[in-house]
Formats: C-alpha cells, sequence, structure tokens
C-alpha cells in the first residue's frame, strides 16, 4: 500500500511539473515573437541616434549634437517670434549650415581665411560673430 501511494505521489508530481515547463516554454516563445521596443532605436542611415540628439555631419564624417559642436544662428529679426534655430559646424575652409527649413545640411566654402562661405545664393559672413544671407537678405544672426 504504502508503495502505491508513493508511486501516485511521484506520477503525479512529475505531471505537474511537465506541466509548468510546458507553460514556460510558450510563454518564451510568445515573446520572442513580439519585436522588443528599444529605447533609441531610432538610427538613421549612418547609425545616428536622433532621440539621444545626434544627426549626421558629413563635413566632420560622423555622429554630432549640434547643440555641442555647432555654432547656433537665430532669426534675424524681423518682427516675427521663432522657436527655431540653425546651426553651423566649421572645419577648415568649410562650413555645413544645419537649417531649420531644410531637410539635408548645406555645404558652404571659402576661398581663404577671413572671407565668408558661400553656395549659390546662401553667403554666411564672419561679422560681428555671423550673419547668413540668402539672396541678399539676412536671415539668421550668430555669435
Amino acid at each position: 500500500m504504502k508503495k502505491i501511494f508513493l508511486f501516485s505521489i511521484i506520477i503525479g508530481l512529475s505531471f505537474s511539473c511537465a506541466k509548468k515547463v510546458s507553460e514556460e516554454s510558450k510563454t518564451l516563445k510568445d515573446q520572442e515573437s513580439k519585436p522588443a521596443v528599444v529605447v533609441g532605436g531610432d538610427a538613421d542611415a549612418h547609425g545616428c541616434k536622433a532621440s539621444a540628439g545626434y544627426t549626421w555631419s558629413s563635413l566632420k564624417k560622423e555622429c554630432v549634437r549640434l547643440f555641442e559642436v555647432g555654432t547656433k544662428l537665430a532669426h534675424a529679426e524681423d518682427g516675427k517670434t521663432y522657436s527655431t534655430v540653425a546651426y553651423v559646424i566649421f572645419e577648415g575652409n568649410q562650413a555645413e549650415l544645419f537649417l531649420d527649413t531644410q531637410k539635408e545640411p548645406i555645404l558652404l566654402e571659402r576661398k581663404s581665411e577671413g572671407e565668408s562661405w558661400s553656395k549659390d545664393d546662401y553667403q554666411l559672413i564672419p561679422w560681428k560673430g555671423y550673419v547668413l544671407k540668402k539672396a541678399d537678405k539676412i536671415i539668421y544672426t550668430g555669435e
């Protein structure tokens, strides 16, 4: 009688453990099928994470935080209130311009030290800080 009782307890425990293992494997399969949400998982084509404030600089050839390495340019005083700014990064005789109105940055060049950087109708002049003109109209100024 004791042997039958002991045998039935062992059988009962083995079935309950098998059920627990089966439930755990189902849970793991469900978790594997759902894509993981990663904070900062918004890397662009260059691996820059916009949620962390990084953007690609073709001038520096690396991800940069414009507010750390760039020079801030504010909208020129035209009677309007703006909540955005532009940034410029300098490297030798080149300047990379990040405007809030443009999707892609603009690469400006200058011929020599002390001259202004330009491309098409954009001109960045080093005068009392910096002045950015487009078609001879001042659009941004900065320190």
